[in-house]
């Protein structure tokens, strides 16, 4: 497979014949990659910016949390806990209102500036004011434009305060402050970029606060800097030796775009790549038993699910819905195109977070589905088209369902295209049916619970676009009350009862057929070392590699 050249700007950190065998996915094999370099294989078509405000895509979040550095971060090796990132450490008010976090000092940005408070507040600011796909992780503790200065403030040059507006159980706080959303930017860099903006009803600002500029360059403090992104092609991080903890061992680490598994493999085993990180049950396989190879594997915290669209007619009719949970093979998925890959998983919260179950109701019923769709009225069927990323293990999944459904007498329309044009249909409910997948956005079962289970308005200039909203399902109301009662619950174990009985009611009344849940692979050449994927899409961190 061919790719078009990646012209790296500035200066060259590579002679170009190797630089050249790195970026074309049919150039001659190399030896190895070179010693000092990383090098990846992976599909990250989902990209659409870099800017921690904004990104809200499984690729970026990878990126994100490799080059920026939060207030806290959760720690990968023991998810019940959270650890500092450029917090030293943080105290909890007796009320538990307020939040005050003491910075390490003598901490620098990439480009050389010191991080103060007043940069973890214009981190806020900048989020909350924006109002793009991830601030409500942060707005959903009262946060608004209006006040989010005095919410969130700089007491000193080292000390920030927060301040939310319930008595929430610390636990959940902090690792909402964990998600990458949280990320601090280095204010005065990016206010050199800041771009004018016309106000109007639905932004009020004179300023884009540096968006425009943030997506595609770099503000960081994390132990990578990204030096380049280009879109379907390549990214590429360098090495920050600002970084205030343990240097990365790799002066640069490529993120090459491979779709293919096969392509991958062969990249693999060619030496080409260092890591393939989007291999399929067949490849994986056969990497795992290649003396000069090895795998690694981990159970992430990513559902993937099938959505119905209820501003379409006949999807929003209960009795679909419902039939639509007996049209797919759950079991031959499970045995072939998820084999290695994933488990059969059928409620929105992952194994391995508090409340998850791990009860699968559902199995192939053509005969059941038939009665359903009868009962709406429907026996003789209808049409519908199906978004899917174009890629595996999707593409084969929305084949499989669009031959079972047809037994049933619903003809569906495959559309393949790449992810950021599904994420962007999606966003705009202009779908009728899509497969897509959904990452905690923060160790705490109301990451899922509050964007499949909630939609406090479904008008579409809402400001609140949960998953809910984007299938245009009005959430019934004892669904969203038991929801919200859930998050302020600080007995863990009513709590667990509380999101058990939301995911049931999800299950079997909602517009989403809950699949399967990712087992996150890669194959690795034998000399690297130290790589290890972490549980969540933002803790696959690549400074301990070695080679």
């Amino acid at each position: 497979m061919m790719m078009h050249k990646i012209a790296l700007r500035s200066r060259t950190f590579l002679t170009g014949a190797a630089l050249a065998a790195l970026v074309y996915a049919g150039a001659p094999a190399l030896a190895d990659t070179p010693p000092d370099t990383l090098v990846q294989a992976w599909a990250i078509d989902d990209i659409i910016s870099l800017d921690p405000a904004e990104a809200f895509e499984l690729s970026t979040g990878e990126i994100t949390g490799n080059t920026y550095d939060m207030l806290v971060r959760l720690d990968a090796n023991d998810t019940t806990k959270v650890v500092g990132g450029i917090a030293e450490s943080w105290t909890v008010s007796d009320d538990a209102l307020t939040y005050t976090f003491k910075l390490k000092p003598g901490l620098k940005f990439a480009s050389g500036n010191e991080i103060t408070a007043a940069d973890v507040a214009y981190s806020f600011e900048r989020a909350v004011k924006l109002n793009k796909s991830p601030a409500f992780i942060i707005q959903q503790f009262g946060l608004t434009a209006d006040n989010v200065a005095e919410k969130a403030k700089a007491a000193d040059a080292s000390t920030f305060v927060f301040t939310v507006d319930k008595a929430y159980a610390p636990s959940f706080v902090l690792n909402c402050l964990t998600a990458t959303v949280g990320a601090i930017v280095d204010s005065k860099l990016v206010k050199e970029h800041v771009a004018a903006a016309t106000p109007s009803a639905d932004y009020k600002f004179d300023n884009d606060f540096g968006n425009a500029w943030l997506k595609t360059n770099y503000a960081g403090s994390g132990p990578y800097k990204t030096r380049e992104w280009r879109a379907n092609e390549v990214v590429v991080l360098e090495r920050n030796d600002n970084y205030y903890g343990t240097k990365g061992n790799m002066t640069r680490v490529i993120y090459r775009h491979v779709k293919e598994s096969a392509a991958q493999r062969l990249l693999l085993e060619k030496g080409d790549i260092d890591i393939a990180r989007n291999l399929q049950p067949g490849d994986y396989e056969a990497v795992g038993k290649n003396a000069d190879l090895a795998t690694a594997s981990v159970p992430k915290s990513t559902v993937y699910y099938v959505s119905l669209n209820q501003k379409n007619p006949n999807l929003a009719k209960p009795e679909v819905r419902e039939a639509f949970k007996y049209l797919i093979d759950y079991d031959a998925l499970g045995d072939t195109l998820l084999k290695g890959i994933g488990v059969v998983h059928q409620n929105f919260l992952p194994k391995g977070i508090l409340g998850s179950v791990d009860g699968k109701p559902y199995k192939l019923d053509i005969a059941k589905a038939k009665e359903l769709l009868e009962k709406a009225g429907l026996k003789d069927g209808f049409t519908i088209t199906l978004d899917t990323r174009s890629g595996q293990p999707e593409s084969g999944v929305a084949e499989s369902i669009q031959q079972t459904a047809a037994q049933a007498g619903i003809k569906i329309e495959l559309v393949p295209e790449d992810f950021k044009q599904l994420l962007t249909r999606y966003r705009a409910r202009q779908h009728d049916a899509a497969i897509l997948m959904w990452g905690v956005d923060y160790w705490d079962p109301n990451s899922n619970s509050e964007t499949f289970a909630t939609n406090p308005n479904n008008a579409d200039d809402s400001m609140n676009k949960t998953l809910a909203w984007r299938n245009a399902w009005d959430v019934p109301a004892d669904i969203q009350k038991e929801s919200a009662a859930a998050l302020l619950e600080r007995d863990p174990a009513k709590r667990t009862q509380m999101y058990q009985d939301v995911q049931t009611k999800i299950r079997e009344q909602g517009p989403f057929n809950f699949i399967w849940q990712q087992t996150e692979v890669a194959g690795l050449r034998k000399n690297v070392q130290g790589f290890k994927l972490g549980p969540t899409f933002d803790t696959n961190f690549v400074a301990p590699v070695t080679k």
